[in-house]
């Protein structure tokens, strides 16, 4: 795998999901993998960082009357009653595992859905650094990750998905989509083979 080519895409890093006082923390807590998911993510890039991979991040901010959202449905109608990922408040914050690394993490702002191609130029950027291989972490397995991921691949992107260092709902909703869903159109792996497919220059 050449790092030169590749980037990590983490998705939801933010306190709304991962800190233990979010307005959505149960969403992903019920899965028991949100503390391992930031541990996991935080070594990677410890890792990452020695390297040429590219490393970005994709915020989801909404304004507080979220006039973004139309007939919102699901989890985005959720996001809207729970008065989640407002811009400007806490919630919406990158978690502060993550700070130390913030000269390192490129952010792509304008997400405002599922899917982290839609409403970004987040496919530009891509192009411009001559990515192929798109990394995936983050949350919701279910939802963002694999609407973002699929997108990724209809683009003609290699996909790559992080076991360990994402999170669902359920632990059942984890294990479905690693072993029924994303093999259709990804490679699954953890953090270590990802090392381990980078090296020598990874590690």
């Amino acid at each position: 795998m050449n790092p030169e080519n590749t980037a990590l895409l983490l998705i939801g890093f933010q306190n709304d999901y991962f800190a233990r006082d979010g307005i959505l923390n149960n969403v992903i807590e019920e899965s028991a993998s949100a503390k391992n998911t930031v541990d996991n993510t935080v070594k990677l890039i410890q890792n990452l960082a020695k390297t040429p991979v590219l490393i970005i991040s994709t915020p989801v901010f909404f304004t507080p009357d979220y006039k973004e959202l139309i007939d919102p449905v699901g989890i985005l109608a959720m996001v809207k009653q729970a008065g989640a990922f407002q811009a400007g408040g806490k919630g919406s914050q990158t978690i502060e595992q993550l700070q130390p690394f913030h000269g390192k993490i490129l952010e792509i702002p304008g997400k405002r859905g599922l899917n982290a191609f839609a409403n970004t130029n987040l496919h530009d950027v891509l192009q411009q650094k001559n990515i192929k291989h798109l990394v995936l972490a983050g949350a919701v397995t279910s939802v963002c990750i694999d609407s973002t991921g699929r997108s990724a691949y209809e683009q003609g992107y290699r996909v790559s998905i992080l076991n360990d260092c994402t999170s669902a709902r359920t632990r059942f909703e984890q294990d479905f989509y690693f072993e029924n869903v994303f093999s259709l159109y990804a490679q699954t792996l953890t953090s270590v083979e990802l090392l381990e497919r980078l090296e020598p220059i990874a590690v």
